[in-house]
């Protein structure tokens, strides 16, 4: 026969006090945490969400990232007409481009310096991505002249990148004549005509290809077969997998933060639950012994006072989740450790970040309430009810 759960609800609300300190305390830990999964949930969705399956990344061999990579423009020129899988266009041109990629130094709006990605492209990058590039000021960039396009996150967070302003790239003036969104980190990016950009950064190569697939290419089949060719060999990824393979560095050391705040910050959120617990377990040792001489065996007992403890932990996993709402959709930047360089994105709080939240909280609940359900359950009826 279990204890009527009635009985732990009053036994909370008899406490309100120290059972709302406590909610407090694991709220807080419940809330930190939240707080670090939201921002690397935001950072991660913003790569892996923006990949398409169906656009293929070309790097050198062995190389993680674009800016590792190096191609030849003739070698790039051959691999990008004698592809197969690329697919054409009406006029049976092949929907592929190249692309060079620097990080540069530049002055944050308020102070400070920052790595900011700049890439030349080609016109056929504009379409091949589509909609993915929306101009939101001004207009595109002309071919071969010294302007840029800017992502529409750095007009704010970093200087002369207005529309109308000059970016200076070396010695190189390039007037900002477009503003651009994009659901992804091209929003974080300063965009130039791919000769004018190698030409300005001093750069003797594109870095990458990114070409459209024809429907039902197999990558990793492509990616065998390219890998080891004689003239132009190449790594084969498409966009997603690409993208999500840029956030290992910064979403890694996210994850181990929020383990190492939750692990110091919980250790006294239990302590907490526990003082709480053996506080009420003090003051209810004549209840107890009634419950015992009532009939209630020891497991019932010990499971009444866990399931209080878990209580405590649920309520305080609900405040911190409440707290943490407000997170969604603020804008910041970090450091990106896989190319260093800043990317701006969002918190997002998300299903998964919640769950992971409330699961927290009640293994909180769980650890605070399990040694004072144990010392419930082992009383003596005899002499629980002589104390009071």
């Amino acid at each position: 026969m279990l204890v009527p759960v009635s009985y732990n609800l009053r036994s909370l609300w008899v406490r309100r006090s120290s059972t709302l300190l406590t909610i407090i305390g694991i709220g807080a830990t419940v809330a930190v945490l939240a707080g670090v999964l939201s921002l690397q949930q935001g950072f991660a969705t913003l790569f892996a969400e923006s990949g398409r399956t169906d656009v293929a990344i070309f790097l050198r061999p062995g190389a993680t990232n674009e800016g590792d990579s190096a191609f030849r423009k003739d070698k790039a020129q051959r691999l990008i007409k004698t592809l197969p899988e690329i697919r054409s266009d009406e006029n049976e041109q092949p929907l592929a481009g190249m692309e060079c990629y620097v990080a540069v130094r530049r002055n944050r709006v308020g102070g400070g310096e920052t790595n900011v990605p700049v890439r030349g492209v080609e016109q056929r990058s504009f379409d091949i991505y589509g909609d993915g590039i929306r101009i939101v000021g001004g207009r595109r960039f002309k071919p071969g002249a010294d302007e840029v396009i800017v992502g529409a996150k750095l007009s704010d967070r970093i200087e002369d990148c207005r529309l109308g302003d000059v970016i200076v790239l070396n010695t190189a003036p390039l007037r900002v004549v477009g503003i651009f969104e994009s659901d992804g980190p091209f929003a974080s990016e300063i965009w130039g005509d791919l000769d004018r950009m190698l030409n300005a950064l001093q750069r003797p190569s594109p870095n990458r290809v990114v070409a459209q697939l024809n429907d039902g290419v197999d990558v990793e089949e492509l990616n065998e077969r390219v890998k080891d060719d004689k003239e132009v060999p190449a790594k084969v990824m498409t966009e997603r997998e690409y993208l999500t393979s840029q956030t290992s560095a910064l979403s890694g050391t996210l994850l181990f933060l929020g383990a190492f705040l939750a692990i110091v910050m919980g250790t006294a959120a239990v302590f907490t639950a526990t003082n709480t617990m053996l506080a009420a377990i003090s003051s209810r040792t004549h209840e107890i012994g009634i419950l015992l001489a009532a009939g209630f065996r020891p497991i019932p007992i010990f499971l009444s006072f866990l399931m209080e403890a878990l209580l405590l932990g649920l309520l305080g996993g609900l405040v911190g989740c409440l707290l943490s709402l407000p997170l969604n959709g603020i804008e910041t930047g970090a450091t990106n450790f896989n190319t260093f360089t800043e990317v701006a994105f969002a918190f997002r709080v998300t299903p998964v970040v919640l769950m992971t939240a409330v699961t927290f909280s009640l293994v909180l609940g769980l650890f605070g309430g399990a040694i004072p359900a144990w010392r419930a359950a082992r009383m003596v009826p005899v002499d629980a009810l002589r104390r009071r």
